[in-house]
């Protein structure tokens, strides 16, 4: 879904059933219209936000299976995710994750894309990829220790812990934390700032900040897709997934407001 107020334009991914999960279809969605509001004259900052329980709780697990079927990888799938959270980075627009429910894996890999963060006091985030025996190949194993520190990087990628926001905001990552009925105002004073200041000393500031304080991005970012890439072939990835989905739906069976997805 898109909105517009003024010169801020808000992408709202809307799979709520399923905790907006990252399928091809979503994330073609997002990239056509993070280039919509590019082409735009009128959008000078982009709010990236979920709709429903979720801002998004990583892949959909059921999708990577589906491609485990039919090519025995969901490699191509995540070069684009990949993709898709680089074009974030290095939009000319400044971009503002809202964050609220869960923001894991895929999900958490998104906001590391954004330029500010803003979060809801009752987010759970977390990299969460060890938790199904997998690995990140949209940029966790790049980007979290340079957005929130070695020491937490470490933390959230070797056990799958999730943390509340306020644990994030001592890093510096989150800039706000706020109660969720106050996140889509708080989410767009900070986005409205940064229309202000738009023009091209920002796009290049912004494009130099990405040059700069990344030795080599784009190199890393290939690695983790290899080495993911190397880890399902190896490693009995699917039946973890299986697993993983089996116990969610027994615990649906309990709990229906659950979902399936990581």
């Amino acid at each position: 879904m898109v909105s517009q107020t003024g010169p801020v334009r808000t992408l709202t991914m809307n799979r709520p059933q399923r905790r907006n999960a990252l399928d091809a279809h979503l994330v073609e969605a997002l990239d056509m219209e993070l280039t919509a509001a590019e082409a735009d004259p009128h959008t000078r900052a982009v709010i990236l936000a979920g709709s429903g329980r979720s801002f998004c709780a990583g892949a959909d697990l059921q999708y990577f299976l589906g491609l485990h079927a039919e090519l025995g990888s969901p490699i191509t799938f995540l070069r684009r995710v990949s993709a898709l959270v680089t074009r974030f980075e290095t939009s000319p627009l400044p971009i503002v994750a809202a964050l609220h429910g869960h923001a894991v894996a895929g999900g958490l890999e998104l906001a590391l894309g954004a330029d500010i963060v803003v979060a809801a006091d009752t987010t759970l985030i977390g990299d969460g990829h060890i938790r199904n025996n997998l690995l990140p190949a949209a940029g966790s194993s790049v980007r979290l220790p340079r957005k929130v520190g070695d020491a937490m990087a470490r933390w959230l990628a070797l056990t799958g812990s999730l943390v509340t926001p306020d644990r994030l905001a001592a890093t510096g990552w989150i800039h706000a934390v706020v109660p969720v009925s106050e996140l889509p105002a708080a989410a767009h004073g900070v986005a409205a700032e940064l229309a202000h200041h738009s023009g091209p000393a920002q796009s290049r500031f912004k494009a130099l900040l990405f040059d700069l304080t990344a030795m080599d991005p784009q190199q890393g970012l290939a690695e983790e897709l290899n080495v993911f890439n190397a880890h399902w072939a190896a490693n009995d990835v699917p039946a973890s997934l299986n697993a993983f989905l089996d116990r969610k739906s027994k615990t649906a069976q309990t709990f229906p407001s659950n979902s399936g997805q990581q």
